[in-house]
């Protein structure tokens, strides 16, 4: 089937956590028990994100995680053509291909016109649209307590 590694979903969210939280600072193990996943598991993709300049990494006491760049800048399409590690559909696409067929066979120029497809439609959105106007909800469903604006 056509799906996303686990390690992108889990990007993915990990990245709405942080818009929602906005300029709250959010520790790993927060994330790990909104979405019950992996510390372990979650390090690598925050460091990875980090790199990739999506999110920040405070270290110290008053340390903790933020969003790199506003949910507007972040592109769907590119957050998953950087942490798809794996995008090959078929054995064709990978480079220790041994498929018999291949000089002749039609599947891979097609599958290769449904991925572009894919990640032009994801290149369309940005985290912002995954947030518009949901972000009470989300922050209720993700247990994070709404900041109380004082008067």
């Amino acid at each position: 089937s056509m799906h996303l590694t686990r390690y992108t979903d889990y990007a993915i969210r990990v990245l709405l956590y942080l818009a929602v939280k906005g300029e709250e600072r959010t520790t790993i193990n927060e994330i790990a028990q909104t979405f019950s996943i992996s510390r372990n598991h979650l390090m690598k993709i925050v460091q990875e994100l980090n790199q990739k300049g999506y999110l920040t990494a405070i270290r110290g006491k008053s340390g903790g995680l933020l969003l790199g760049r506003s949910p507007e800048t972040i592109s769907l399409g590119a957050l998953v053509r950087d942490t798809e590690h794996e995008m090959a559909l078929v054995e064709c696409f990978r480079e220790d291909n041994t498929c018999v067929i291949t000089p002749s066979c039609r599947l891979q120029p097609i599958l290769a016109e449904a991925l572009s497809a894919f990640l032009n439609v994801l290149d369309q959105y940005t985290l912002a649209d995954l947030l518009a106007d949901r972000t009470s909800q989300l922050s209720t469903l993700m247990r994070i307590p709404t900041l109380t604006v004082p008067n």
